[in-house]
């Protein structure tokens, strides 16, 4: 059987970072999804989470200049896991997104 790791998650940029590693470019940012639904006595409740992404220059990729915070961007790729100690001794698990294509969309979509 064929494994499989795709992510597909649209939502709205919040912190980026862009810098060169070598002869290419990296952009790291946060994504903002929200889910809504109803909750109880009926109220809507809006529910954000945030998703780290790392996108590498080339194919699948826009100008990384056009990613910017408040921008609503649709993102395809893989999700990466990664364990690491924290200065307090205690063992964490970080979650982060590979993007292998970045679309930047229209402001009013």
């Amino acid at each position: 059987m064929e494994q499989l790791n795709r992510i597909e998650l649209r939502g709205n940029v919040g912190n980026v970072r862009i810098s060169d590693v070598g002869e290419n470019r990296v952009a790291r940012f946060s994504l903002a999804t929200n889910f809504m639904y109803k909750g109880k006595d009926n109220e809507a409740v809006v529910e954000t989470t945030w998703h780290n992404i790392t996108a590498w220059n080339g194919k699948g990729m826009p100008d990384f200049s056009t990613i910017v915070k408040g921008a609503p961007v649709y993102v395809t790729g893989r999700l990466r896991t990664s364990r690491f100690t924290g200065s307090d001794g205690i063992e964490r698990t970080a979650y982060e997104v590979i993007a292998s294509k970045v679309d930047v969309l229209d402001f009013q979509s």
